[in-house]
């Protein structure tokens, strides 16, 4: 399936810092590639140990090794995608059922034709060229449908790409399939705070939807993959592409990383425009990339920066955004650099404990000058799901409302037409839990108006002190980073009997402050789930925290392919 996209312009959205994801994008599109184009040295990608005859393993292989195999010709994009179809149509719907994919690229095979011809006429995009890639299915392209999860979106063809999607589709990405996600990406509609009643009959698993269905978590099919990103998590833990995207409001890269045992990065906010991503709370939204290795979110990450006249909050990372991150990986990055130990949020899970407590001694003989603990402010703790759950539900009203107004005739075209709808017993609606959440959230009481004094006190008031406080932790300390444990208990069942889908931790305070968060697999806990570090830095440290991921990650090598995906004869990459 392909259709042409429309060029018809969108309405700007509610408030001010918004990306204007609705009007003209393609022509800003054009502009803002021009400067994302750079190729990097191919002899940067290539291991210094690679052999061309040597089969690559399909799910260990970095960009970098398979851009090795693709300059001695042994490799072709075509295998590499048939490959990571292989691992969908053996573990996706059948065996396992991780049910991770909503949509399949049915062209996917086609695109990777015309990107081997490209290179073998000495048209080489970048390091992403011939790369699969998952996109979580909140981010529009034009080709296939965007629901946000919802079955009231099922078919919805945007009018064009976001931002992201066509920066990698310029860098050469072929974007293999869209995936679950929790629906409305998690906290639109969520009873987050409401009388425990609610909450009970509102409480829906991470990576749930009612378009896609249940996701599950590969390294144990009871467990949940996280939320939002769950699709993205488990489908990348899976193998099922090289690198994916997920967003991140309040922790929905972070959490599935987490559970699913892979790396994630939830970059500064303004790095990467959210331009064509549904909107969940703008003065939280970012995209992220997710892999299995730090080498690959680096090198996923550089292709997608810049600045995009469509998303105002994407002006200040100018001069600070790199079209290359790979240069900042090295051993050794961490030594003589002080790190802060947070320990707000220990005493959830004594295994997780475990691996945090011998993360920090990884850590100290890396060379690190630790500096334990820094204490994030009690208020801060305390108040932060109520600041949160404030701005997030009024701007979620608001600009899923703009958002809606850009699909097509059949598709409801506000936030009171979703309510409606999920809670006609006409419609069929396959989630049951959203639809009660989305009622209790639409109450006039329960989410205010973005002209609403608390809102705005919040927004313009309570998060700038929040970044401020946040930013003397750091001068106090003199942090280069700070680490916690990214989840402080590891994948909770899907249907918890706590109601408990996503622990607390300090993963919310990157967003609250939009800093960079990387998190890294740091082991497992005796049950086999995945345990991860969080590497949190000011504004625009990516490049150094990075450095400290790359070093950390060749010291623990805590990645494990999940024991429910295996690896399959196909895996053995040899042209």
């Amino acid at each position: 399936m392909h259709v042409t996209s429309s060029l018809s312009a969108r309405p700007i959205p509610a408030h001010a810092d918004v990306p204007r994801t609705y009007e003209g994008r393609r022509s800003r599109a054009a502009v803002g590639r021009i400067g994302a184009a750079v190729v990097l040295c191919l002899g940067m990608l290539v291991t210094q140990d690679s052999r061309a005859d040597a089969p690559l393993d399909l799910t260990s292989a970095t960009i970098a090794d398979l851009n090795a195999a693709f300059a001695h010709n042994a490799l072709s994009a075509e295998q590499l995608t048939r490959a990571y179809l292989a691992r969908i149509e053996a573990y996706d719907k059948q065996g396992p059922a991780i049910n991770a994919v909503i949509t399949l690229n049915p062209n996917a095979v086609e695109q990777a034709r015309v990107l081997d011809q490209e290179r073998a006429n000495g048209k080489i995009r970048g390091p992403l060229h011939g790369i699969p890639v998952l996109l979580k299915d909140n981010v529009d392209t034009f080709d296939l449908p965007t629901t946000g999860g919802s079955q009231l979106l099922e078919g919805s063809l945007p009018p064009d790409d976001a931002f992201i999607a066509a920066r990698l589709r310029d860098a050469g990405a072929i974007i293999l399939a869209k995936v679950n996600l929790s629906e409305w990406a998690g906290s639109g509609g969520s009873a987050s705070g409401a009388p425990a009643a609610v909450t009970r009959q509102a409480f829906i698993p991470g990576g749930f939807s009612s378009a896609g269905g249940q996701t599950r978590n590969p390294h144990a099919l009871d467990r949940s993959p996280s939320g939002s990103s769950g699709g993205t998590g488990a489908g990348i833990a899976a193998a099922f592409a090289q690198f994916g995207i997920g967003s991140d409001t309040g922790g929905s890269i972070r959490g599935p990383s987490s559970h699913n045992g892979i790396v994630g990065l939830k970059p500064t906010r303004g790095l990467l425009s959210r331009d064509g991503i549904i909107p969940l709370g703008l003065s939280y939204d970012t995209g992220g990339p997710m892999a299995r290795s730090v080498y690959d979110v680096a090198a996923a990450l550089g292709p997608m920066t810049g600045v995009d006249p469509a998303d105002a909050a994407t002006a200040p990372s100018a001069g600070h955004f790199h079209s290359d991150y790979t240069p900042f990986l090295r051993a050794g990055a961490l030594k003589g650099k002080r790190i802060g130990i947070n320990r707000d949020y220990l005493g959830q899970d004594p295994e997780v404990d475990r691996v945090f407590e011998q993360s920090v001694a990884v850590l100290k003989s890396l060379g690190a000058e630790i500096v334990d603990p820094v204490v994030i402010p009690a208020a801060l703790r305390e108040a932060r799901g109520v600041i949160y759950n404030t701005v997030v539900r009024a701007e979620f009203k608001a600009d899923l409302t703009t958002y809606l107004k850009t699909t097509g005739a059949k598709y409801p075209k506000s936030f009171a037409d979703v309510v409606r709808l999920s809670n006609d017993p006409v419609t069929g609606y396959r989630s049951p839990g959203k639809a009660a959440g989305l009622a209790w959230v639409n109450l006039p009481d329960n989410t205010l108006a973005l002209d609403d004094p608390i809102y705005l006190a919040m927004k313009n008031t309570l998060l700038p002190l929040v970044r401020s406080t946040i930013d003397g932790l750091f001068a106090r300390h003199k942090l280069d980073a700070m680490v916690y444990p990214t989840m402080p208990r590891p994948a909770v069942p899907i249907d918890p009997q706590d109601r408990v889908g996503f622990p607390d931790s300090p993963a919310a305070i990157a967003n609250f402050t939009g800093y960079p968060d990387l998190i890294v697999p740091a082991g497992f806990t005796a049950e086999g789930l995945p345990v991860t570090l969080s590497f949190f830095g000011p504004a625009w440290s990516e490049p150094t925290l990075l450095g400290f991921g790359y070093d950390f990650e060749q010291a623990v090598k805590a990645r494990r392919l999940p024991v429910h995906t295996p690896p399959l004869a196909s895996d053995s990459l040899r042209r």
